[in-house]
């Protein structure tokens, strides 16, 4: 593979990482069932915010394409193609929950700004905790964690100098969805981790794949 496909790959996981990290980061936090939660929905930021999460979601299996066509041919192969398909799947279920938070809420509490109504807010819940919304959402981060395992195997296997690049970006993306149960520092923690898991993964497509030693080369 040439070094501009692999340099796209990793620039796309590397700006995948900073937006996951600014998603936490720049979120308004508040408590959602008052008017200082309105104004922290209706914020700009809130958009801003979620928006870097839905682009950071797109990128990543862009990044994991390249990784997938970088190990074909080795025993990593079709565990990085499994990769590749499970994360997009997951991507596709967690998207339209992100667009309710981001357009849906965010209407909702500015209309409760203008008039005054914090009882509207209790709507949220409704957007939010609708059996199919949390089904699909629920489903989305489970396929994106078990494609962020199998991707921890594939460099595992196809990559022995670069393990760890693995195995932070698999606790990162399995830890995705307990850590919207935490306070906003914890949040902002794990923000940190994907940052860095993707940015490690974005090392090892950057690095390509090493390239086995030719018989009676030795010395």
């Amino acid at each position: 593979m040439n070094t501009v496909r692999r340099g796209a790959g990793a620039l796309a996981l590397a700006v995948a990482g900073v937006l996951f990290l600014v998603y936490p980061v720049v979120r308004p936090y508040s408590d959602e069932a008052s008017m200082q939660g309105a104004a922290a929905i209706g914020s700009p930021w809130w958009v801003v915010a979620h928006l870097c999460a839905v682009v950071g979601f797109v990128l990543l299996p862009l990044g994991l394409l390249v990784l997938r066509d970088l190990v074909a041919g080795s025993d990593a192969a079709r565990l990085a193609g499994s990769a590749l398909v499970v994360t997009w799947i997951g991507v596709g279920f967690v998207l339209p929950y992100y667009g309710a938070e981001i357009f849906g809420l965010n209407a909702l509490a500015r209309r409760v700004e203008r008039t005054g109504d914090a009882s509207l807010l209790g709507l949220a819940s409704d957007v939010r905790y609708a059996p199919a919304a949390l089904a699909t959402f629920g489903l989305g981060l489970v396929a994106l964690a078990v494609g962020a395992v199998l991707v921890g195997v594939t460099l595992w296997r196809a990559m022995p100098s670069l393990r760890w690049a693995g195995i932070v970006f698999a606790v990162a993306f399995v830890l995705y969805l307990p850590q919207f149960f935490g306070p906003p520092f914890l949040r902002m923690a794990h923000g940190v981790l994907v940052a860095v898991g993707c940015a490690s993964v974005a090392v090892a497509v950057r690095r390509g794949v090493p390239r086995p030693a030719r018989a009676g080369s030795a010395g």
